[in-house]
C-alpha cells in the first residue's frame, strides 16, 4: 500500500448534510470497515432512540461525546485506497465550534469533498452567507486546498430525481465559482449516503447520470510534487520528555528533508542543535522528508527552548519569525464589523498566538483581487482585505508565495472563525 502516491482527503460541508455518514457507508462498500462494525453501531444507535440512523456516522465518530451528540467533533482519521493513491481520510467537523480543527486539518490536505444535501432547505442553508457549506469552501480556497469534488448526498430523500440534483448542483457551482475554484475542474457527483448510491458502486437509481462514482473520482486528483527541494521547515506539535530518551518534539516536516546528524536551529528562540534520530510510528528512519509525520529525539537542545509553535529549520537558513507581517483576509463571520486594533486569536501552523491588526491598508475584490478601496476603516463578513498584522510575541511564519504550507492562517474569536489569510510579506523581522 505505501508504493502507491499518499493524498489526504478532507470532508467538509454543513452539519447534518451526511458527511460522516456518508464517508462511513463508503469506507464500509470499500471493506475498509467490515459490516459486523456497521451493524453493532446500528444496534448501539437504536439504543439512544435515535433508530439506526447514526450506524454510517460512527464510523467516523468513534468518540463517546460525540456519539450522543450525533455530531463530529474532533478530526477523525481512517485510511484507504483507490486503484491509484493510498488515502488518509479526515472527516472535518461541521459544526462551528470544532472549525479549529477543520483549519488544522484544511492546511494539511492535498484535496477536499464538500457534501451537500439535495434537499431544497437544507442547500440552502448551507450554502447561504454564515452557512458552513461557504465558510468551509472558502477556508478550503484561502488554506490552499486545490482540488475539489463536490457530493450532492441524500438522493434518496429526494427520489432519486434529476431536477432535484441539478437545482442543488447549480447552487453548489455559484458558491464553489464565487470562492475562486474553476467550475470545468470540479466534479458533481449525486450521491446517497444512507443507501450508497455512487459511492463505490454506480447506482441504477438514476440512470440519467452518466458521471463517475465517488471512488472513481478520487483516481483523477493529482499529487502535488513534495517541496524536498525546500529549505526545512517542522512546525513543533508536541514536545515529549522521555526518560533514558531526552527531548523528543513531534510534528511534521512542511518542507525540505530532515536527516539523521544533521545540524539545526529552532526559532524563535534560536537555540542550535542537531538530530540525533528520526522516527515515525516506532520504527526509526534515516531521514524524513515533506510530508511525513515524526518524533525525533534532539541533542543538544533544552526541553525550555522548543515548544509547540515553534519551527525547527537548518541554521544557514533558518525559519523566518515576524514581529509584523503584511496579508491578504477574508472576514467569514464576525457579527458586526472589524476595525484596526482588533486582537483576535492567530493559529496558523501549529502555532496559536493573540494578534493585533494594526492596519487596514486596502479593501479588494474577493474573486479578481483588485482594490475596491484604500484604507478601509472597517471590515465585515464577506470582506477580503490587504492588513497589517502583529502578533503580541514574535512568531515564526513564512510568506505564502515561498512556504505556501507555511503561509497561511486563520483568525479566530468567540469559538468562531473571524477571517482566514495568508501572509503576503514581513514587515518587521525578528532576529534572536
Amino acid at each position: 500500500m505505501a508504493d502507491k502516491p499518499h493524498l489526504n482527503m478532507i470532508v467538509t460541508g454543513h452539519i447534518d448534510n451526511g458527511k460522516s455518514t456518508t464517508m462511513g457507508h463508503f469506507l464500509m462498500d470499500l471493506g475498509v470497515v467490515d459490516e459486523r462494525t456497521i451493524a453493532a453501531h446500528g444496534a448501539e444507535s437504536e439504543k439512544t432512540g435515535k433508530g439506526d440512523t447514526f450506524k454510517y456516522a460512527w464510523v467516523m465518530d468513534n468518540i463517546k461525546d460525540e456519539r450522543e451528540r450525533g455530531i463530529t467533533i474532533d478530526l477523525a482519521f481512517q485510511k484507504f485506497e483507490s486503484s491509484k493513491f493510498f488515502f488518509t481520510l479526515i472527516d472535518a467537523p461541521g459544526h462551528r465550534d470544532f472549525i479549529k480543527n477543520m483549519i488544522t486539518g484544511a492546511s494539511e490536505a492535498d484535496a477536499a469533498v464538500l457534501v451537500l444535501s439535495a434537499k431544497e432547505g437544507e442547500t440552502d442553508t448551507a450554502t447561504a452567507a454564515g452557512g458552513q457549506a461557504r465558510e468551509h469552501a472558502f477556508l478550503l480556497k484561502t488554506l490552499g486546498v486545490k482540488q475539489i469534488i463536490v457530493a450532492i448526498n441524500k438522493m434518496d430523500a429526494v427520489e432519486y430525481k434529476e431536477d432535484a440534483f441539478k437545482a442543488a448542483k447549480e447552487k453548489g457551482e455559484k458558491l464553489v465559482r464565487s470562492v475562486g475554484y474553476k467550475i470545468d475542474d470540479v466534479p458533481f457527483i449525486p450521491v446517497s449516503g444512507w443507501k450508497g448510491d455512487n459511492l463505490v458502486k454506480k447506482t441504477e437509481n438514476m440512470p440519467w447520470y452518466s458521471g463517475k462514482t465517488l471512488l472513481e473520482a478520487f483516481d483523477d486528483l493529482t499529487v502535488e510534487e513534495k517541496p524536498t527541494g525546500k529549505p526545512l521547515r517542522t512546525p513543533i506539535q508536541d514536545v515529549y520528555t522521555i526518560t533514558g530518551v531526552g527531548t523528543v518534539p513531534v510534528g511534521r516536516v512542511e518542507t525540505g528533508i530532515m536527516k539523521a546528524g544533521q545540524k539545526i536551529i529552532v526559532m524563535p528562540s534560536g537555540a542550535l542543535g542537531e538530530i540525533k534520530s528520526i522516527e515515525t510510528h516506532h520504527t526509526e528512519m534515516p531521514s524524513a522528508e515533506a510530508g511525513d509525520n515524526i518524533g525525533f529525539n534532539l541533542r543538544g537542545i533544552e526541553k525550555k527552548d522548543i515548544k509547540r509553535g515553534d519551527v525547527l529549520g537548518e541554521p544557514e537558513n533558518p525559519p523566518n519569525v515576524a514581529k509584523e507581517f503584511k496579508a491578504q483576509i477574508i472576514v467569514i463571520h464576525h457579527p458586526t464589523a472589524i476595525a484596526p486594533g482588533y486582537t483576535p486569536v492567530m493559529h496558523a501552523h501549529t502555532t496559536q498566538v493573540a494578534a493585533t491588526v494594526t492596519e487596514f491598508l486596502q479593501k479588494i475584490n474577493p474573486a479578481t483581487g483588485a482594490v475596491e478601496e484604500e484604507n478601509p476603516k472597517f471590515l465585515k463578513v464577506g470582506d477580503a482585505a490587504i492588513v497589517k498584522i502583529r502578533p503580541v510575541r514574535p512568531t515564526c511564519i513564512e510568506t505564502f508565495n515561498e512556504f505556501p504550507e507555511m503561509g497561511r492562517f486563520a483568525l479566530r474569536d468567540m469559538g468562531a472563525t473571524i477571517a482566514a489569510g495568508i501572509v503576503k510579506e514581513i514587515t518587521e523581522e525578528y532576529k534572536p
